[in-house]
């Protein structure tokens, strides 16, 4: 079975989560923005071999530590989906807008796309392409959890910024309930910042996406 521990990491408080299939004790890292060696040393604290690196979307509070990541564990970079090529590209800039440094410029070693799936061990996570705060965001479901990793689309009582480059209002309103609703109102959810929910709750109170909303 999947098990997972969120690691809020550098001073936008991102949740980096540690992925590890029980069984095999084969594990990914996903949005790893930044406190690299922190992250490794509670993967090896737990026993768990980092296959994989996994990206919501190429803002650098989410990617800022892949680079490092990557080159510490020697595993592939996976994510985000391709039409966020411009923000991994472009995280020197990221870098001096937000004053946030990175480990590093990358190309994914994969990009992601719709309906794909990635192996975790004995078990693997969906791969939902939710575009709206970026352009390429993409959700990671197990579905045998009822775990979504949702990245910046949704967070408790609120959704994800659409005022950056190349988001949109509109698109990730229509992200949210035609391709995180339909999965069910029981799925727990780890946003990229702050407290975990359930679609549920937010579909009963969140003020932008409720039902009532």
């Amino acid at each position: 079975m999947l098990q997972f521990q969120v690691i809020p990491v550098t001073p936008f408080q991102q949740n980096a989560t540690l992925l590890w299939c029980d069984e095999t004790l084969q594990g990914a890292l996903l949005d790893p923005g930044g406190e690299v060696e922190r992250l490794l040393a509670a993967a090896e604290a737990r026993g768990i071999k980092i296959a994989s690196i996994l990206l919501t979307h190429g803002h650098i509070d989410h990617v800022g530590g892949a680079a490092a990541a990557a080159a510490r564990t020697g595993a592939p970079i996976l994510g985000p989906q391709a039409e966020d090529r411009f923000l991994i590209e472009g995280l020197n800039e990221q870098g001096w807008a937000f004053r946030f440094e990175h480990s590093g410029r990358f190309t994914p070693d994969r990009w992601l796309a719709q309906g794909e799936e990635v192996a975790l061990g004995n078990t693997a996570l969906e791969v939902l392409h939710c575009p709206g705060h970026t352009p390429g965001h993409l959700v990671f479901f197990h579905r045998p959890r009822r775990l979504a990793l949702v990245g910046d689309v949704l967070f408790r009582g609120s959704i994800g910024r659409t005022d950056f480059p190349r988001g949109d209002y509109a698109t990730l309103i229509d992200s949210i309930r035609h391709r995180l609703w339909p999965l069910g109102d029981d799925v727990t959810f780890i946003p990229g910042h702050g407290p975990n929910s359930t679609f549920g709750r937010e579909r009963q109170d969140n003020p932008f996406v409720g039902d009532a909303a």
